[in-house]
């Protein structure tokens, strides 16, 4: 097993007993069991729309399985998400979909629009230029590279404030991982919209253990909250005409974007250091800090 310590949930890449290797999320991270419940719901019901995401299991982890390990941080994580976690098929080799990889990796408008409707509809706050979570795969031999969508424990939103978000709120989507590919999402609309009904939603959060639903305040059983939503994403789903993303900004506008925030960024740092010279003897003034500071 091998913890990836990079992002919030600090997954792991585990080889279970079925000879599979997956990445794990444990449900003793931060951000919860509603984030693995949003990977479940969302993964699914992107597979079942024919998008590219990697299949998920559950996985049960013996925390004793990682008594070696150095970090004690991870250990606590280890030793907090004994039972049930959620696994996903790693896909070996695949390349992060970066900024610049994206600048010459071919997506279709109606692929791009696929993806951008799901995002939409599901409310994922987390695929943006700078957090793409993409992936590019496979990266060797003769088979085509192609886009893989990968965490969505962001998105859902609306399951942390049940009562006071609209199933027709609109989200801003100028930031969008795939924006400059000029996304067909009204075709995207038309071809994905009829294809969540409400049989396949409740087939999907199904599939959600009863565990990671149990916690839910305001809900008297995990059925109660499979219920909702199942009725929250088929409402949203009928009023895709209110909230479909269509306002992309151009490649040009979002260098200048970019430019901009750059330059207010040096802008607003001390006298002092933008005087301090890096290894080259260079001014910091003179550099583009952005690209050192992500």
């Amino acid at each position: 097993m091998t913890p990836l310590r990079s992002g919030g949930s600090v997954p792991a890449v585990v080889e279970a007993d079925d000879l599979g290797t997956y990445v794990v999320k444990f449900t003793g991270s931060a951000q919860g069991h509603k984030a693995l419940v949003a990977e479940v719901i969302v993964g699914e019901l992107a597979r079942a729309l024919g998008l590219r995401f990697p299949e998920l299991v559950l996985v049960h982890f013996d925390p004793a399985i990682a008594a070696a390990e150095p970090h004690q941080e991870v250990r606590d994580l280890h030793g907090a998400s004994a039972g049930v976690n959620l696994g996903m098929d790693h896909l070996p080799g695949a390349a992060d979909f970066t900024p610049e990889i994206a600048k010459v990796f071919p997506v279709d408008p109606l692929e791009a629009g696929r993806i951008v409707w799901l995002d939409a509809l599901t409310v994922n706050v987390d695929r943006t230029v700078h957090s793409s979570n993409l992936m590019v795969w496979p990266t060797l031999g003769i088979a085509r590279p192609r886009l893989w969508l990968i965490d969505h424990g962001a998105a859902l939103v609306f399951h942390h404030r049940w009562d006071t978000t609209a199933p027709g709120k609109k989200y801003d989507f100028r930031n969008h991982a795939l924006g400059h590919y000029g996304p067909d999402v009204r075709a995207a609309d038309a071809e994905l919209a009829p294809r969540v009904t409400e049989e396949l939603l409740r087939r999907i959060v199904a599939e959600v253990p009863d565990a990671w639903l149990a916690e839910d305040a305001g809900f008297a059983t995990p059925d109660d909250v499979r219920a909702a939503y199942v009725d929250h994403l088929l409402a949203r789903v009928r009023l895709s005409h209110e909230w479909l993303p269509t306002d992309f900004p151009s490649p040009d506008q979002l260098a200048a974007e970019e430019a901009a925030r750059a330059a207010k960024t040096r802008a607003g740092r001390p006298d002092w250091l933008k005087r301090v010279p890096d290894l080259h003897g260079k001014p910091a003034a003179q550099q583009d800090w952005s690209v050192h500071l992500g």
